[in-house]
């Protein structure tokens, strides 16, 4: 890796718990300033990255003047207006943040600038805006590329779509091509597995709690630092749901439960939510890790160890945060802050740093 002088400066906005900086700095990228709004988040990414380049608060009160020239700007805007899951509320306050966004790039002036967001986006009016912005606005010294991004194409062991937008100003820079695939040809190598990311990992967490302890950052205090393993904590599910968890095997879910096992809304809903109640297979991706992935009734998030014969062999329980991390390609010693729901909703909302390493490395080539 080059020298810390030598590396390509980076900001990232809407920086979360620094999914994409994890990505980007691996790449030899160095961080001059990340902002997040979230406390946690922003606690978290100060503890891995250094709490001096980082600034906690609402992205709109920084000043231009506190803007520092970068080569790069990464970030995704807050999605939740565009997620499938989200209230698809065109007029949702947060949709306008990619505006914000611009402000930075403008300021800043970077070679390049990288965009990302949920699948939905490249859908919305909010898009056709930003390129808008680039064919005759305040970015239109940049030229534009974009596409959805499946994660499990670049190394990731997680099927997780994200929009990705990439602006230049040096000329037009195409998105990445894949260099894994479900069924692979040529130079393409097999998509990584849950068996790759977790494989290893005590199947049976000796807790259920986070460690007693608090740390101090931007002058607040807050739960952490947690190492890696200490967010490796169970649950404690109902002898009813264990029951139902007993039924499902790998790649099943609640259309595997008997009658009896079924709740209302399951009895009476006979199609859609396929992946509720679902269970991981070790031997392929996972699907998308959202944000209550530590509840079975919001995705496949059962544990993928489960023998068709002997019910002893057969691990009931939902993946713990620690796990989970892992299948966003969270290094191993990440250090994490706050409380078991912040840290779930970090874990969920960043973007897989294997897809983020993946565009840093593509982007390298034309910085260079």
């Amino acid at each position: 890796m080059s020298r810390v002088s030598d590396r390509l400066s980076m900001i990232d906005l809407f920086a979360g718990c620094g999914g994409m900086t994890v990505g980007f700095h691996s790449e030899g990228f160095r961080p001059v300033l990340s902002v997040e709004w979230d406390l946690a988040a922003a606690a978290t990414y100060a503890a891995n990255f250094g709490e001096s380049h980082t600034r906690w608060g609402d992205i709109a009160l920084v000043r231009e003047d506190e803007i520092p020239q970068a080569e790069v700007i990464i970030g995704g805007p807050p999605c939740q207006g565009f997620s499938n899951l989200g209230s698809k509320d065109v007029d949702d306050p947060r949709n306008k943040l990619w505006k914000e966004y611009l402000r930075f790039v403008v300021t800043a002036q970077p070679q390049v600038f990288v965009i990302e967001n949920v699948e939905r986006f490249s859908r919305t009016s909010e898009f056709q805006l930003l390129f808008n912005e680039a064919d005759h606005g305040i970015i239109k010294d940049y030229e534009l590329s974009s596409g959805v991004l499946l994660a499990a194409d670049y190394g990731v062991a997680q099927r997780r779509p994200r929009t990705i937008v990439i602006g230049s100003r040096i000329g037009s820079i195409p998105l990445p091509l894949p260099t894994h695939a479900k069924v692979p040809t040529g130079d393409l190598l097999p998509w990584e597995t849950v068996r790759s990311r977790i494989g290893s990992v005590d199947e049976h967490p000796a807790t259920t709690e986070l460690p007693d302890a608090t740390t101090e950052y931007f002058g607040e205090r807050i739960k952490g630092e947690f190492k890696g393993t200490d967010i490796h904590f169970g649950r404690q599910p109902t002898a009813r749901s264990l029951e139902r968890y007993d039924h499902i095997p790998p790649g099943g879910g609640r259309f595997n439960l008997p009658d009896h096992l079924l709740s209302r809304c399951w009895r009476e809903k006979k199609t859609g939510t396929t992946d509720v109640m679902g269970r991981m297979r070790w031997d392929a991706p996972s699907l998308t890790i959202r944000t209550e992935f530590f509840k079975p009734e919001k995705g496949q998030y059962l544990h993928p160890q489960w023998d068709p014969v002997d019910p002893a062999r057969r691990v009931n329980r939902v993946i713990t945060h620690y796990e989970a991390s892992l299948l966003q390609d969270f290094p191993k010693d990440y250090l994490w802050c706050g409380s078991k729901i912040e840290i779930a909703k970090q874990i969920g909302n960043a973007v897989p740093s294997g897809l983020a390493a993946a565009i840093a490395r593509h982007l390298k080539d034309y910085l260079r």
